[in-house]
């Protein structure tokens, strides 16, 4: 698992139990954005998310994840969201604005926004690197973008009333 080489902990993961989380992936590069949604929905399964409490929608392509993120957390029918996308560098600035457009975006969401929003988006130099991170070498990000968002809705819900 991929968790396990870059340190993020599995000790003291809070149940998934009962928890909604929508899934917005892109489908721009769907062979390394879906491979990392398998990693994502198996994950939350295995930790306790039942098959019916995950949402998945489509958007064509990563700058379209600000808008799926936005509707699915304003929909009320989720506790978290899952961004996923893969900007893959061009020959071109397109992937400069592309890439920071798209961080930019989610970033906001987070910050005035009162559910969370995973940051899934692989950034790579080449297709080599985003295969290497969607179930290669470098293991299954979307393991990792699904155990941040349990982390984060248990946080979220530490300071519910």
């Amino acid at each position: 698992m991929s968790t396990t080489t870059n340190n993020l902990s599995l000790q003291d993961l809070p149940s998934a139990n009962g928890m909604r989380i929508g899934i917005v992936v892109c489908e721009w590069n769907s062979q390394i954005t879906h491979t990392l949604l398998q990693g994502a929905v198996s994950t939350l399964n295995k930790y306790g998310v039942k098959p019916e409490h995950i949402i998945i929608k489509n958007v064509p392509g990563s700058f379209e994840l600000i808008y799926g993120a936005n509707i699915m957390v304003k929909s009320g029918l989720v506790d978290g969201v899952i961004a996923i996308g893969c900007i893959v560098r061009g020959d071109t600035p397109h992937f400069d604005f592309i890439a920071q457009g798209c961080t930019n975006g989610l970033a906001q969401l987070n910050a005035t926004g009162n559910l969370p929003v995973i940051f899934g988006v692989l950034t790579t130099e080449n297709f080599e690197q985003a295969h290497e991170r969607a179930g290669g070498a470098l293991g299954n990000k979307g393991e990792e973008y699904a155990i941040t968002a349990i982390r984060m809705i248990d946080y979220a819900r530490s300071y519910e009333r």
